[in-house]
């Protein structure tokens, strides 16, 4: 075989494309965000996906590019839709995307503190809070 016709071989360096590299690297922070909110540590996330942890920190850091089907994986272990990752990325068609409920502020302060408390709780508390959140929540609609 000559070297002409070789197969490509996919680089392990970020892609040299500006664009790509600022996908990959929203991407990233995403990915980052959800783990930290879900209070996984990179080992965590890396085992329930079958790979070391030092391989989502690359995905975090955007040294190795994502597949589709790693980050349909992530995704359902970190239990968003895939179209999470993409949200808030510049030039993303928002039609496309799942919309977010309605003043859901996701990233604040606030909201990881709740999250992490949440993920203290033992399975009945967590049940208990989450129906006195729904019916709260349906008191602000009515």
């Amino acid at each position: 075989m000559s070297s002409s016709s070789r197969p490509a071989v996919l680089s392990l360096e970020p892609a040299a494309n500006d664009a790509l590299d600022e996908i990959d690297v929203h991407i990233g922070r995403r990915l980052r965000r959800r783990r930290n909110l879900m209070g996984l540590t990179l080992q965590d996330l890396g085992d329930a996906c079958g790979v070391g942890f030092q391989q989502i920190q690359k995905y975090e850091c955007a040294g190795v590019r994502l597949t589709a089907g790693r980050l349909w994986q992530l995704a359902d272990r970190l239990q968003v839709p895939v179209s999470y990752f993409y949200q808030g990325l510049p030039g993303a068609d928002a039609a496309s995307l799942e919309r977010r409920p309605r003043n859901l502020h996701l990233d604040s302060a606030e909201t990881r503190d709740l999250v992490q408390a949440y993920v203290g709780l033992d399975a009945q508390s967590r049940r208990c809070l989450l129906d006195l959140a729904v019916a709260l929540g349906s008191d602000d609609e009515g």
